[in-house]
């Protein structure tokens, strides 16, 4: 069988075409820079942060303690996470069901920190067409300058990017003197590397294929979309036909729409995608192409939102209709949720206690005829002091605690593992009876922890 020439090396993949991003001036541009300028300084600085003699926030894994401001979370406080990225995923399904991929536009961590990286870009390549020009250029001194220096300025802020980002996890000033006398260690030299690479090859080279290709958002946000989400849309019955007119010229009688077909839409797009050819999934909602457009607009004389945000059911005619049902739910859903979490952190006790039983024996009986319990006892200590704590056990009769000293000293933010050793006797001697371990502080009576545990007699 014969195989045609033509048709033997064609390629069902096409190679990456890179995509130069025109900047833009406008509201939209504006709120991306505050967005950008917000988030990162939060980043940046948060780490340098003193409350109370320490690192603000500081997620010390080798300690199992997470300090948020005056708050310190120890594993046990791990359901707050899970609420937490309950309410996040809530969040995600509200805001792209009001107005698209408005996270992806303006407060992803790929698209802030894609927006720092081309800055740089800018600042040593200079604008568009001197990118362009410069890429297309042969190599010579001028050449490898520009290039030269936007590496070392990507390479620097990448570095310190992962520097900050171990600092969450290492308080920062020791990190910086650890990295200045070189005494780190192999990890920590790893994860600065890591994350400090991760980010040079995600915003400094992949860029938009992270949100293409890599990103699951890009696929199953089809899902969270109806009629009346608000988009960015190109108003077609307005625009079409496009194409090119001179001045003081009435295109309207030439059968024009008010699209001039100058691509400015296309050419500030980061993701290199014609917002005219309707809603396409690469599409992050970054609201670029509105105030391209919108700058044609007033230059030509012709009014704003050729290109706008509005939904699907205004573009066929239908009235804007942005408060619906899902949306309301959505909200409620998310409010009850803050206010539980708040109130749940409010309330949360300074102490906890947890109590397992010992492995070895399920019951042992004495001299005296009474029988012995052995429990493995954990005292939590959450408040920013130290705290003295007397052993109780409530529920169950003649019950006596023997531990290996009367009271339980606790340091301040610390977690103490003892071993309770629970006798009791009486007239029913059988089966398991469920009682109450209390730990009472003795220095500040009002504060205390409980947990239920089971005694055993003989059976």
């Amino acid at each position: 069988m014969s195989v045609d020439p033509g048709t033997a090396e064609q390629s069902f993949y096409a190679p990456h075409q890179k995509v130069y991003p025109r900047e833009v001036s406008g509201r939209f541009a504006r709120l991306r820079s505050l967005a950008v300028t917000v988030l990162l300084g939060s980043f940046y600085l948060m780490p340098w942060v003193q409350w109370s003699g320490r690192q603000a926030l500081l997620f010390d894994l080798p300690a199992r303690k997470f300090f948020v401001f005056g708050l310190t979370f120890f594993p046990q406080d791990f359901f707050l996470l899970t609420w937490l990225l309950i309410m996040a995923a809530l969040s995600l399904f509200f805001f792209t069901a009001l107005a698209g991929r408005l996270w992806c536009g303006f407060a992803c961590p790929q698209t802030v920190w894609t927006e720092a990286f081309l800055w740089m870009e800018r600042l040593t390549e200079g604008k568009r067409a001197q990118r362009m020009k410069l890429d297309s250029a042969p190599w010579g001194a001028a050449k490898i300058f520009r290039k030269a220096s936007k590496q070392l300025l990507w390479l620097s802020f990448a570095a310190f990017t992962g520097f900050t980002f171990v600092g969450f996890f290492v308080p920062i000033h020791d990190l910086a003197a650890g990295i200045a006398s070189a005494t780190l260690s192999f990890w920590e030299y790893f994860w600065v590397g890591f994350y400090g690479l991760a980010t040079y090859g995600n915003a400094g080279f992949l860029r938009e294929q992270v949100c293409k290709y890599m990103c699951p958002y890009a696929r199953f946000q089809s899902a969270m979309f109806d009629r009346n989400t608000l988009i960015i849309s190109y108003d077609t019955a307005r625009g079409e036909p496009r194409g090119a007119r001179g001045r003081g010229v009435d295109y309207k009688a030439q059968g024009l729409g008010d699209c001039v077909d100058c691509t400015l839409c296309v050419q500030a797009c980061p993701t290199g995608i014609d917002i005219r050819k309707g809603l396409q999934y690469e599409c992050i909602a970054c609201a670029a192409c509105i105030d391209a457009c919108d700058t044609v607009m007033d230059k030509v004389g012709t009014p704003r939102g050729l290109v706008r945000y509005s939904t699907q059911a205004e573009i066929d005619g239908a009235p804007l209709r942005v408060l619906r049902p899902r949306i309301v739910l959505y909200a409620c859903g998310l409010l009850l949720l803050l206010a539980g979490f708040i109130y749940v952190v409010s309330v949360r006790s300074p102490v906890q206690l947890d109590v397992l039983r010992d492995r070895n024996a399920l019951f042992r009986e004495l001299d005296d005829e009474r029988i012995e319990n052995v429990f493995s006892v954990r005292i939590i200590n959450k408040d920013q002091r130290p705290h003295v704590f007397k052993l109780v056990a409530e529920g169950l009769p003649g019950a006596q605690i023997d531990s290996e000293f009367p009271t339980q000293s606790v340091a301040a933010e610390d977690v103490k593992n003892v071993a309770v050793r629970v006798r009791a006797g009486g007239d029913d001697r059988h089966g398991g009876h469920d009682f109450t371990l209390r730990a009472q502080s003795v220095d500040q009576p009002g504060l205390n922890a409980s947990s239920r545990a089971r005694f055993f007699f003989e059976p």
